[in-house]
């Protein structure tokens, strides 16, 4: 094996190990004696390190990955000091789901990252508190929830994935039916739906697109049930879903544009992206004052700080982000994104169908389609 290779596995591994922050220890008594002593330890120190530091801690929860959340939460907490930025790490649907759990006792004060249907969820449903930033006017109506509840950060295409080393470009599926061919069976790799926000978003315009056009679902589903034959495995989180692309356990996956052209660019996975000709599902990805939270204005300061013309364009350069806002000069963003905007399609998608029905759509997908596809 390469060093490049070692490398690579072992940043991924840590990807997967990373201790992510926590309000309480849980589950110790389930460890061994030697384990547990040392979670306890850590625990004491942690809360000593607590007293004695006076800043108020904002909690963040975010899918964004640690290598953006730790980038960010350094350069805030440096312009504000007294403020000491704790996030969490987990999928969208994860997010969704704790968010509306802890409704009584709120525990996150900033929601930063998922596609809009998940905020559209949470505005249901009472979770978020109308902000209005100062850079309102710079993102179309539909990228910004009409009540103040919720705004775009950055745009997000949906691209199909492949792993160059074995397959060559002009042999990569180009347009989702292609994905659907027989000769890719088993060769599909595609993270588990059910907790992603990205693969709800993919598997939701498929089942839309088939109500739009024949004002049923089932087209949409017949579709899921075909590339559910061609899939080998729905992975658990992103990196294991990377990982298994990296060694060619699955070639083949529908993922989000900036995360592989990242693992692409950064990782040295040997993975590239086609932009569907069709048209593809371009998220709104977006950002939300948590509804209760106790630092109101620590999470204004946050949310400012994030979506602010420099933090937009730092996350293009560092991170491969995409910013959803109007009013940053093209010239001052990496060449590849003013390429991308010439490439992409969007897909159009009825967001108010998606919002009524893909908690629903995806239930039945889970109960119905996942694993009969054959």
């Amino acid at each position: 094996m390469s060093r490049r290779r070692e490398w690579r596995d072992a940043w991924l591994a840590a990807r997967i190990r990373a201790v992510r922050p926590v309000r309480a220890v849980r589950g110790v008594h389930r460890l061994s004696g030697a384990i547990r002593s040392a979670i306890l330890v850590a625990a004491a120190v942690s809360t000593i390190a607590c007293v004695r530091d006076h800043r108020t801690v904002l909690t963040v929860y975010s899918p964004h990955g640690p290598d953006l959340l730790k980038y960010f939460e350094a350069s805030f907490e440096k312009a504000y000091p007294t403020i000491d930025v704790q996030w969490v790490d987990m999928g969208s649907q994860e997010i969704v789901d704790r968010v509306q759990g802890e409704a009584v006792n709120p525990q996150a004060d900033i929601w930063f990252g998922a596609p809009q249907e998940s905020f559209e969820r949470a505005v249901r449903h009472n979770l978020l508190e109308p902000y209005r930033p100062t850079w309102a006017l710079a993102v179309p109506a539909e990228a910004h929830d009409a009540r103040d509840m919720w705004y775009g950060t950055f745009l997000t295409p949906e691209v199909i994935a492949y792993n160059t080393e074995v397959i060559p470009r002009d042999s990569a599926p180009h347009d989702w039916d292609d994905v659907l061919d027989s000769k890719w069976k088993g060769q599909v790799v595609i993270r588990d739906p059910i907790a992603s926000g990205t693969m709800r978003a993919i598997f939701g315009a498929i089942i839309a697109r088939s109500v739009t056009q024949t004002g049923s679902p089932k087209a949409g589903f017949d579709w899921l049930r075909r590339l559910d034959a061609n899939t080998r495995e729905y992975t658990l989180n992103p990196t294991i879903l990377y990982q298994k692309l990296g060694r060619r356990e699955g070639l083949i996956t529908l993922w989000d544009m900036p995360d592989v052209a990242t693992m692409r660019d950064r990782v040295g996975i040997p993975i590239d992206y086609i932009i569907p000709k069709s048209g593809t599902p371009l998220l709104v990805d977006a950002i939300a004052i948590v509804r209760g939270t106790k630092h109101r204005r620590e999470a204004e300061l946050y949310y400012e700080f994030v979506t602010s013309k420099a933090a937009e364009i730092a996350a293009a350069e560092k991170f491969l982000r995409i910013p959803a806002r109007s009013d940053i000069p093209d010239d001052s963003l990496p060449k590849w994104i003013r390429q991308a905007r010439t490439e992409i399609i969007p897909m159009p998608v009825d967001q108010a169908l998606l919002a009524a029905h893909l908690n629903e759509w995806m239930r039945y997908w889970d109960a119905h389609v996942r694993r009969r596809g054959s």
